[in-house]
């Protein structure tokens, strides 16, 4: 499996030193990014059919940052101090996952049903593992503060998981990922190669 994480040993976190300048980020940006996109096929996953989340890490928050830096020009430590305060709470800390929740939806008819019924999404995803041990999602306590309408909710929320030890054993030998939500509910069996993955993320 090709792998872009630091060794163990390393902060999860990124630092302004982790972040290239614009000229030097140009010279790596196509095999960062074609290795990025290999990642997140294994950290992606669809749940019926209008949500996916994608499982963070240190590569793929690096990637966003970047990527932010790179299309809004921006050349100063703050500003780049800045974003690193946004997107750093993504990076999960051993024995948690972190995920963005899109709420995937094409049509104008569509947003006006849908937003509306999924008030609540961001506390109604779980993991449950193969022997029946559920943990459930924690919305980031800044981005929930954001969502101050609450007949509709957003397009995207950032969730995490907290695992106890006995859950992350548990989820090495098999896991589903699942939305009980009253307007919304699947689940789907993650793949052996989204478990390995994953489990890079909750053990240290």
């Amino acid at each position: 499996m090709d792998t872009i994480s630091p060794p163990d040993n390393a902060p999860r976190k990124l630092t302004l030193g982790d972040i290239a300048d614009l000229r030097a980020y140009e010279r790596e940006r196509e095999d960062f990014r074609q290795r990025v996109i290999a990642l997140k096929k294994r950290r992606r996953i669809g749940v019926g059919p209008h949500i996916t989340m994608v499982f963070e890490n240190r590569d793929t928050i690096r990637f966003q940052i970047q990527e932010m830096a790179r299309a809004e020009k921006i050349l100063s430590d703050e500003g780049i101090e800045t974003e690193l305060g946004i997107y750093n709470p993504l990076i999960p800390d051993p024995g948690a996952l972190c995920a963005t929740l899109f709420i995937e939806l094409i049509t104008e008819a569509q947003l006006r049903e849908w937003l509306p019924k999924l008030v609540g999404i961001e506390r109604s995803v779980l993991v449950r593992t193969s022997s029946g041990l559920e943990v459930r999602c924690i919305p980031d306590e800044d981005h929930q503060a954001q969502l101050t309408r609450e007949e509709i909710t957003a397009s995207v929320h950032y969730i995490r998981f907290e695992f106890p030890a006995d859950a992350i054993e548990a989820f090495a030998h098999g896991a589903s990922l699942v939305v009980d939500h009253p307007e919304y509910q699947f689940s789907t069996p993650l793949s052996d190669d989204t478990v390995t993955e994953l489990l890079t993320d909750l053990r240290p």
